[in-house]
């Protein structure tokens, strides 16, 4: 392999790359949220400036992917952070935990989505949407809706999920130190809601030192969502750098 022929697709491993390096189209993208008060305290120790946090408001999210390109069905988990920066109101990625390798790897490598591995559920039973997430064989978050209870406008459902996202991109140099560190930004634009429904919702966060979901108390639930889109993902851009 010539370093021409390399640099044409310097994905590791080099000879099965595994997700390709282009913006993905998610068909049939189905999000179940509950947005919950926490602890204001439990925020400010985990939000990185310069970002601010107003309200203390997180969402705990279980996401199916019907059909991705690239990567097929899978299933994501996580929270977000309601955050303000440089005058507009967003979120910041705090965890996601996801059963699709490729999936993880691309959303880290390409962007700076922070995911790791999981084991997250969203399924419908007796009356209920439930969203689950383990880690190994522990229970970590269970957060159940009533199944389609009352309709929610599109226009409500897209602007929720367009919202500006933000999240740290660290990349390691090789003496142990930081080769990038930057603070991004990245939003939804290309979106088509099919369905949009609300209710009400319980959440229950169990402590886990590698799926440190508890670590944001529930401490009242503010409202639930149940959305079914196909999007697709923004790319990133670097807003602040951390380093020197």
């Amino acid at each position: 392999m010539t370093p021409e022929e390399l640099l044409a697709g310097p994905l590791t491993p080099l000879q099965a790359p595994p997700y390709p390096a282009r913006l993905t189209r998610y068909v049939n993208r189905e999000y179940f949220s509950v947005v919950y008060r926490t602890d204001p305290r439990a925020l400010r120790a985990v939000v990185p400036e310069p970002l601010q946090v107003r309200e203390p408001h997180v969402r705990f999210e279980v996401m199916h992917m019907g059909d991705v390109d690239g990567f097929g069905p899978y299933t994501e988990a996580g929270q977000v952070i309601s955050v303000h920066y440089d005058g507009e109101d967003g979120e910041y990625l705090h965890t996601m935990h996801l059963d699709n390798i490729g999936a993880i790897l691309a959303g880290r490598e390409l962007s700076a989505y922070p995911k790791t591995l999981g084991c997250p559920r969203l399924f419908a039973e007796n009356g209920a949407l439930v969203g689950t997430l383990d880690y190994g064989t522990q229970r970590v978050a269970t957060a159940t809706m009533a199944y389609k209870h009352l309709p929610l406008a599109e226009s409500v459902a897209a602007t929720h999920i367009t919202v500006p996202t933000f999240a740290v991109k660290a990349i390691p140099d090789y003496e142990g130190g930081l080769r990038v560190c930057d603070l991004v930004r990245m939003q939804i634009t290309d979106i088509t809601v099919k369905q949009s429904w609300q209710g009400p919702a319980r959440l229950q966060l169990c402590a886990h030192v590698m799926a440190p979901v508890a670590d944001l108390p529930v401490l009242e639930i503010v409202s639930a969502s149940h959305v079914l889109t196909d999007l697709t993902l923004g790319p990133a851009t670097p807003v602040h750098s951390y380093l020197p």
